[in-house]
């Protein structure tokens, strides 16, 4: 196994599945949900490591929690960090087939 930090698995939490991540897949862009505190130079560290691809840039944003009523009681979702990581020419990430 190669020298990869237990921190990474912290950073990357979950790779997103969604039609928009879908058709980014196609501009060599995979979407993962990353942890709240965690920075683009760690971001992109840890996808590097755990995916032995090379990164060419890191964009995140926090996706605000939705607001629902359950039976009269006002909650709401928690506030999600997403990471749109861009890769280099040739190199791939296939987050439908697992890890």
């Amino acid at each position: 196994m190669k020298n990869i930090d237990p921190r990474h698995y912290d950073v990357i939490i979950s790779p997103v599945v969604t039609e928009k991540a879908t058709l980014a897949s196609e501009h060599n862009k995979v979407m993962f949900k990353v942890a709240g505190k965690a920075t683009k130079p760690q971001i992109k560290e840890a996808v590097e490591k755990l995916f032995d691809v090379k990164v060419k840039s890191v964009n995140t944003l926090v996706r605000k929690g939705k607001t629902k009523v359950f039976r009269g009681n006002l909650g709401s979702q928690s506030d999600t960090k997403r990471a749109i990581v861009t890769l280099e020419e040739g190199h791939r990430i296939d987050v439908t087939t697992g890890l």
